[in-house]
């Protein structure tokens, strides 16, 4: 009797697993796709970088959303500015050296699994501290030289500034026709010089120079402009 028993309870599971699986229930779990991202996308938010000057402190932070933090970040190609540097955690710092217009290409990559890696192209230009340019090239009337130049302070500082202008003659001996100084404030962007003095006949080279000084960073920036003259008239 319990054989029989046996046997029909053996029957009767039998044909429970055999409708159950025609039922087309699934019989164990699939795994997702290897591939499957864990995240959202990778952006890079930071789009451009502000300028510098030669001896500025510069320190600018990447920054970027999606994927998994934290970011890394790294430069894949181009040079930065010498004196600049790039950590992992993505900050640009240091102290540029020299000016010019640096390009290159810096990426992030994530911790989703699998990791995600995005680049990005950067052009930071390296300006002059003070730049001077001439407003009105020297000219001669008589025994008279005018001219102007016109200054800009790139740097984040107001500038101690000094302007003198000589007349420097075949013989090296100096004559100053023009002498200020005033503060630069930052930002101040082609503020025009004038200068102006008679002098005697002959031929000059006439020196522009001007300096500007940020004494608690302990930092002086210089500028210079030359161009030759004759004064014909004169004693």
């Amino acid at each position: 009797m319990l054989f029989l028993l046996s046997i029909a309870a053996l029957s009767i599971a039998a044909a429970s697993a055999t409708a159950q699986s025609a039922s087309g229930t699934p019989q164990k779990t699939t795994p997702p796709a290897a591939n499957a991202p864990d995240s959202a996308p990778l952006v890079i938010d930071t789009t451009s970088l502000p300028g510098t000057y030669p001896k500025g402190d510069y320190s600018v932070q990447l920054h970027a959303h999606g994927g998994a933090p934290p970011y890394q970040w790294k430069l894949e190609s181009g040079d930065l500015p010498p004196g600049l540097t790039l950590d992992d955690d993505g900050t640009l710092h240091g102290t540029p050296r020299r000016t010019g217009e640096f390009h290159f290409t810096i990426s992030a990559r994530d911790g989703s699994r699998p990791q995600q890696a995005i680049q990005r192209e950067y052009t930071l230009n390296v300006l002059a501290a003070i730049s001077m340019q001439w407003k009105n090239q020297p000219t001669v009337s008589g025994s008279r030289i005018d001219g102007s130049v016109i200054v800009t302070n790139t740097t984040e500082d107001d500038l101690d500034f000094t302007f003198v202008v000589l007349a420097v003659a075949e013989n090296g001996r100096a004559t100053a026709i023009g002498y200020q100084r005033f503060p630069l404030k930052k930002g101040t962007i082609d503020f025009e010089i004038p200068f102006g003095e008679n002098l005697a006949h002959g031929n000059y080279i006439i020196h522009v120079d001007g300096v500007g000084e940020i004494a608690d960073k302990n930092e002086i920036h210089r500028a210079r402009l030359q161009a030759p003259i004759d004064v014909i008239a004169g004693p």
